[in-house]
């Protein structure tokens, strides 16, 4: 869903064909990034975890020398953008999946703004913390979900406690740092308990999807997902 939705955003932006400057800050495999090279663009990940890092080199050594070429990966952290990258340099800057590990994420934010340049994305994927209350209610462990109307964090999958985020403080963080608020979608509104190998026919599949899809950007919907995918735009 969030490919989609960012494929949709960058081709309401930007001209068909135009080969875009990419940065994706915390790539982890490097499931996106990879994505957009083979689109024809030009992208550099930024990754700390040397593991995710390794990994993803190996995946990309079996790409076609015109992909390899297109990709640079660099192992680092997303608070230090200004140190690897000049301001601007960027057209699209992807955070997602990062935010969460950031104890004071505002001056990180900020950071990947000054590398985008005029009228550059900033995409964004979040856990959303207006909604944590929802997979444990759902689940039946109604006093997780009391207590999750009062938090601002959750146990990941990997058994951390992390942060999440509230779609009206990003608002005044992106309008402060100058990429205000674009568009924002709601990801895993429905499927968020659903187990990650459960297996699907090709016509389910395109069904959830489709409906993930709709519920992603109807209110009130997204406001509950699981998730929130938010664009900013560089002024």
């Amino acid at each position: 869903m969030v490919a989609r939705q960012l494929d949709e955003q960058i081709a309401g932006r930007f001209p068909v064909g135009q080969r875009l400057r990419v940065l994706d800050v915390g790539m982890g495999r490097g499931v996106q990034a990879l994505r957009l090279a083979r689109a024809g663009h030009s992208v550099t990940g930024l990754e700390s975890d040397a593991e995710l890092l390794r990994a993803a080199r190996e995946v990309l050594a079996t790409e076609p020398e015109g992909i390899r070429e297109r990709m640079k990966l660099i192992e680092g952290h997303g608070r230090e953008t200004g140190v690897h990258f000049l301001p601007g340099s960027f057209d699209v800057v992807l955070c997602h999946g990062v935010l969460m590990y950031v104890e004071e994420p505002d001056p990180m934010l900020a950071g990947l703004a000054r590398m985008l340049a005029p009228g550059g994305l900033l995409s964004l994927l979040v856990r959303n913390a207006d909604a944590l209350a929802m997979r444990p209610g759902l689940g039946g462990d109604f006093g997780a979900a009391l207590e999750a109307f009062d938090s601002a964090t959750y146990t990941n999958g990997l058994g951390l406690t992390v942060r999440a985020d509230r779609l009206d403080a990003l608002r005044a963080t992106l309008a402060g740092i100058a990429a205000p608020l674009h568009a924002w979608y709601g990801v895993r509104v429905f499927t968020d308990n659903t187990a990650d190998a459960t297996e699907l026919s090709a016509d389910e599949l395109e069904r959830v999807l489709t409906l993930e899809d709709r519920a992603g950007r109807t209110d009130p919907y997204r406001g509950v997902a699981a998730l929130l995918h938010l664009c900013g735009v560089r002024g």
